[in-house]
């Protein structure tokens, strides 16, 4: 039985970790929790999976939810808050597979520390291996520690791998939808609104993830994500646009065969093969061959989605690019969502920011938080000037 710590418990990744727990109690048990600030759902967790330990966001949060387990007779959880507490509940010793599903940075020490203590890593977080990735790569090396990715896409390239040898791939393919604005003409792009760019043609997912997809800067992530994890130059991880999101990605062998991973377009699929590996369990996920009908692959539109030629510059330059990549992307996408930028302004402010970041590579998480902020501040710097020079 593999005994997990599920990080990013309330998102939709965990609902979908718990959900496979559900299904499949006699193989997975699950240990404990990191969820963030949603005390309601972080108590309803606790009752129904009684796990060893639960951090949460804050000190008050944690208090609040303590009360609530002592009111309510539930005993034996420890309660724990913070980055020092989601550190906690990801290396415990009797954890064996942690499932890294904190979106953003958050979970980045947290995940480093889990793979420095040789867990399994189960990884839906990709911003952790956009700014961290060299890292994180080095430690688990060092630790012999498996990085299986849950994101769709890689998954469906680790699975697709195992067709054949490192050294006979190719180039590998990752598929995007396109995004709701794939055949929307640029003219139009610059009073793109946040509620059109929220409105996904395929996934249900969280603002910021949406509003990535819709700039197709969530596939430039990916790009750096693969180059990582399958130790590929960026001129070996292709896109291509593939609106019915069928074919979750390909990997081309130097024979010229072409392996294809399809299946549903459900997170428990790739949830269930990471926590399974290098087994795969008998489940009720089946896909009607019936629905293949028609495949649409086509080359992305750089100059309508310079996010995307944005991300394979970071990724050829490494180091501090990818880490302000990240941070800026985040604060613009936010200011857009508020409505203090436009559409195109997301990545006007990343182009910007990434030519005023230093070229290095930070040698500890530390330093990558530091250029994380330093990122974070110069974004919102650039997007005050956009503001004043627009009432100008």
């Amino acid at each position: 039985m593999k005994k997990l710590a599920i990080l990013g418990s309330t998102g939709s990744i965990g609902h979908s970790t718990l959900s496979i727990c559900e299904s499949f109690p006699d193989r997975y048990q699950v240990i404990s929790l990191a969820a963030g600030q949603n005390l309601d759902t972080a108590f309803a967790q606790c009752e129904r999976w009684r796990p060893r330990v639960i951090s949460l966001a804050t000190e008050e949060l944690a208090t609040a939810l303590s009360n609530r387990l002592k009111a309510t007779g539930i005993t034996g959880i420890e309660v724990v808050h913070g980055t020092a507490g989601t550190v906690y509940a990801a290396t415990l010793p009797e954890v064996d597979f942690v499932v890294s599903a904190i979106v953003g940075v958050a979970g980045l020490e947290a995940t480093y520390a889990a793979v420095c203590a040789g867990k399994t890593i189960g990884l839906a977080n990709k911003e952790c291996l956009v700014a961290a990735g060299e890292l994180i790569i080095e430690a688990a090396r060092k630790h012999n520690v498996a990085l299986l990715p849950i994101d769709s896409e890689h998954n469906a390239v680790h699975q697709a791998m195992r067709g054949g040898k490192t050294t006979e791939v190719k180039r590998i393919w990752l598929t995007a939808s396109g995004g709701p604005f794939r055949n929307t003409p640029l003219v139009d792009f610059e009073h793109i609104t946040p509620q059109q760019a929220l409105k996904h043609p395929t996934w249900v997912m969280g603002q910021r993830i949406t509003i990535d997809s819709a700039t197709m800067m969530n596939k430039g992530f990916e790009v750096i994500e693969a180059c990582r994890l399958f130790d590929l130059p960026p001129a070996q991880v292709r896109v291509t646009v593939h609106p019915q999101s069928t074919v979750h990605s390909l990997v081309e062998f130097i024979d010229g065969s072409i392996l294809a991973q399809i299946s549903v377009t459900d997170m428990r699929l790739p949830i269930l093969y990471a926590l399974a590996y290098p087994e795969r369990v008998q489940s009720d996920l089946t896909f009607d061959l019936a629905t293949l009908g028609h495949l649409d692959f086509s080359q992305p539109d750089l100059v309508k989605f310079p996010c995307l030629r944005l991300a394979y510059e970071a990724a050829a330059t490494g180091g501090n690019a990818c880490i302000a990549l990240n941070a800026a992307d985040e604060i613009a996408v936010a200011a857009f969502l508020a409505g203090d930028i436009p559409f195109l302004g997301i990545p006007r402010t990343i182009e910007r920011v990434l030519a005023l970041t230093l070229t290095s590579r930070p040698s500890s998480i530390v330093e990558v938080l530091a250029v994380d902020q330093a990122a974070r501040a110069c974004a919102r710097e650039v997007i005050a000037q956009q503001a004043t020079s627009t009432r100008a």
